[in-house]
């Protein structure tokens, strides 16, 4: 049985194929199918973070790193990865990160529980 690590790489990259299958290269996020996956797998984030349009198209611009206007698996895993962190600073907001038994509040203003049973934890 694969573990929630491997669970949830896996769900990371069918979100990329699932919209970067919807129009021209199929390995590649053009920017209408980036602003789609945006508005709807990053909807907390955006609203907490007070997104629109404009900043969608920097956020793509800034992971473009070979100008092509599209973001192959490789850009779009430095979105993750820059999401990870940004999710886990939030959660530490507001909560003790320092000891052995630190505890983590909601990252990107969901409920703590939002997400239980799919790797919520205390350290």
């Amino acid at each position: 049985m694969p573990s929630l690590l491997e669970c949830s790489l896996d769900h990371v990259i069918k979100v990329f194929h699932q919209y970067s299958r919807q129009q021209e290269h199929l390995d590649r996020l053009n920017q209408s199918e980036f602003k789609e996956m945006v508005k709807k797998e990053l909807p907390t984030f955006l609203k907490k973070e007070g997104r629109d349009e404009k900043a969608i198209e920097d956020i793509l611009e800034d992971l473009d790193t070979n100008g092509d206007k599209q973001l192959s698996f490789e850009e779009f895993a430095m979105l993750v990865a820059k999401l990870t962190e940004a999710a886990h600073e939030e959660m530490h907001k507001n909560n003790n990160p320092k000891g052995d038994h630190h505890h983590h509040g909601p990252g990107f203003g969901r409920s703590q529980d939002s997400c239980q049973g799919q790797g919520g934890h205390n350290h």
